[in-house]
């Protein structure tokens, strides 16, 4: 994956290297793009006709902006539809939230001298008919696990990700299951990992046991979160379902469909929910990175049946290069 910037203490010059928007990005737009004839069949059993209306018509427009070589290229505004389900909607909302949890992450490393553990929590995959009632029993064994009192003693705060997989493997046992598991992140003090309350992997896994009443359970993956690795932040924000798994047929669509609408996919809690907080007022612009491209022009493109084709380009006015030059990067550019 490549991302547009590196976020925590990675702030460098690296991060330029980095900005690589000019890389594939139209190229990134056109394959989601691409997949919108198939999701837009599957759900319109399920949304309104102004929603189908919208959904179809998700990402017909694009607006970039770009540099006087017009090699950098930055989406700047498009035709979507918002839909969580829709590969392209997912997509960007995935990048959005992979700066913001890197900027929480540092913020509370900076502020609040916070260290982090990144656990991974599974249990035993489900049929589809199972799958809703599995995430409610998720949701509940997670409230239960963050009760307990060794777990409350060194739990700050914690940010929750509800992922579903599906096994498309014919070969497998669990052939066409489904596979709820939740990626967390928890803030803990810096002297958590040298004191008696450290709790180490194999009772991290009796713990969650016990919060799902299901021994059966084997794996839980526990590790500290290692300094300026983006990829343990995009394990957090990416998608919740893949459009590779739920686009394999109607039926599968439907189980996702139903059994994720309405869930919250990501839960803020403790010194994370009160970061979130001032995240979304603004009051941690200062972690972001300001971008130093200078945009001169406005590119449109429009979809035409398979592809991107570019309809207009034109010089931007001096009033738009004020207003979209020297902003801050509000994204990660992510697979």
């Amino acid at each position: 994956m490549k991302f547009l910037l590196n976020s925590m203490d990675n702030y460098t010059d690296e991060s330029k290297e980095n900005q690589e928007v000019k890389n594939n990005i139209l190229e990134k737009c056109t394959g989601k793009k691409l997949k919108n004839p198939k999701f837009s069949n599957y759900i319109e059993p399920f949304v309104s006709k102004k929603m189908m209306e919208l959904i179809t018509g998700c990402g017909n427009l694009l607006m970039f902006l770009s540099d006087f070589e017009m090699e950098n290229k930055k989406l700047y505004k498009g035709s979507f539809c918002k839909n969580r389900f829709c590969p392209m909607c997912s997509w960007r909302m995935a990048c959005k939230d992979s700066l913001k949890i890197s900027i929480l992450m540092e913020h509370l490393k900076k502020e609040e001298d916070k260290e982090f553990i990144f656990l991974t929590l599974t249990a035993p995959n489900v049929e589809g008919d199972k799958l809703e009632k599995e995430i409610r029993k998720y949701n509940k064994s997670f409230e239960k696990l963050m009760q307990r009192k060794e777990v409350k003693n060194i739990v700050k705060g914690y940010i929750r990700k509800l992922e579903v997989t599906y096994n498309s493997d014919i070969s497998s046992k669990s052939y066409n299951t489904y596979h709820p598991h939740f990626h967390v992140v928890i803030a803990v003090d810096r002297s958590y990992f040298t004191s008696r309350n450290y709790i180490n992997r194999d009772r991290w896994l009796e713990l969650w046991q016990e919060a799902t009443g299901d021994i059966s359970i084997t794996q839980v993956d526990v590790r500290k979160s290692k300094s300026n690795n983006l990829k343990e932040v995009y394990e957090l924000a990416k998608y919740s379902a893949k459009d590779s798994d739920y686009l394999i047929s109607r039926p599968v669509f439907n189980v996702f469909y139903k059994a994720l609408k309405g869930k919250r996919f990501i839960v803020y809690g403790g010194l994370f929910k009160d970061a979130n907080i001032m995240y979304e007022n603004g009051e941690l612009d200062s972690y972001k990175v300001r971008d130093n491209i200078e945009y001169v022009y406005m590119m449109c493109y429009l979809w035409a049946k398979h592809e991107y084709e570019n309809s207009n380009i034109r010089e931007l006015t001096p009033e738009e290069k004020e207003k979209v030059n020297k902003n801050l990067v509000d994204v990660i550019e992510v697979d």
